[in-house]
């Protein structure tokens, strides 16, 4: 440990002096500093509540650890939450509370070699701020599983095979190029989120989507379809469709051709894909024939 572990030393003094609960939030979370946390933590607290959020791509970085869900089943006292859309980061032992800058890994805590810049500031538990923020948590944190973890970790080792040095801007370039592959978009939130299980080349279909999505674990399945959804629109090939234009499986095979290089016979297949994936996800319909995209829903 370094000697600028002052972080550390912070978040140690209070967990060794907590009494009943313990309450740890940060989006991002080693799995090496929340067993030093834990083994911290006094003997007399019943209950530990660990708040974060996976997403693909900051696993893949390195940055977060979705294995921290095994520590539940040493420490019968965790329970870890997901927050998609955390940010804050603060540790609450008792009345009191450390609020700062400060995630639990090794850089920002400095229990490793050129730590970051941190601050954690003590204030009260009670303090309004705390209870607002607890509380915007409380109605959308879902508990974390296991299924969560193993897949959040599998679209990080994909997203880590296909680019591996990539920088920022290239990893952006391949998330714009993105566009489904799976051929029934309803398997997919089921499959996300732990309902069901399906068939090897389903699966890999489907995983491939999900890392390319970037989609966090625990959303909500209109939350997943908002996503799933402007995620679409961004295809470079549906522009017209976005703005308000109708758009023909011909176009649209001609356009996935010329901007992604495809064959006649790859391009499609991905119209048919990506119209299937509007109908399901979007507010969209298709025409039979020479079939056109439209907006809204087909009336029954």
């Amino acid at each position: 440990m370094t000697e600028s572990a002052h972080i550390w030393r912070q978040i140690e003094e209070l967990m060794t002096g907590a009494h009943g609960r313990v309450t740890l939030v940060a989006p991002f979370i080693k799995r090496e500093v929340l067993v030093a946390v834990l083994s911290a933590v006094s003997a007399s607290v019943r209950s530990i509540k660990c708040i974060t959020r996976w997403v693909p791509e900051e696993v893949a970085a390195g940055v977060s650890d979705p294995e921290i869900i095994e520590l539940t089943e040493d420490d019968k006292r965790l329970r870890i939450a997901l927050c998609p859309s955390l940010h804050a980061k603060f540790y609450i032992a008792g009345e009191r509370c450390l609020i700062g800058s400060a995630n639990l890994t090794g850089k920002a805590t400095g229990r490793v070699t050129n730590p970051n810049i941190e601050i954690l500031i003590e204030a009260s538990a009670e303090h309004p701020e705390v209870g607002r923020v607890l509380a915007e948590i409380e109605t959308c944190a879902i508990e974390a599983t296991p299924h969560m973890a193993t897949l959040v970790r599998r679209q990080a080792e994909l997203l880590k095979e296909h680019r591996p040095t990539a920088s920022d801007q290239l990893r952006e370039e391949a998330q714009q190029s993105w566009h489904p592959v799976t051929r029934r978009p309803e398997a997919v939130y089921p499959y996300y989120c732990g309902r069901a299980r399906f068939g090897r080349s389903l699966e890999a279909a489907i995983l491939r989507d999900l890392a390319f999505l970037g989609v966090p674990a625990a959303l909500t399945e209109e939350e997943f379809s908002d996503w799933v959804e402007k995620r679409l629109r961004e295809i470079p090939a549906l522009r017209g469709l976005v703005e308000g234009s109708r758009l023909t499986n011909v176009a649209l095979q001609h356009a996935l051709q010329e901007q992604a290089g495809m064959t006649d016979e790859q391009a499609k297949r991905a119209t048919e894909t990506i119209a299937a994936w509007l109908r399901h996800f979007g507010h969209f319909y298709t025409d039979v024939g020479t079939w056109e995209i439209r907006h809204g829903r087909e009336l029954p």
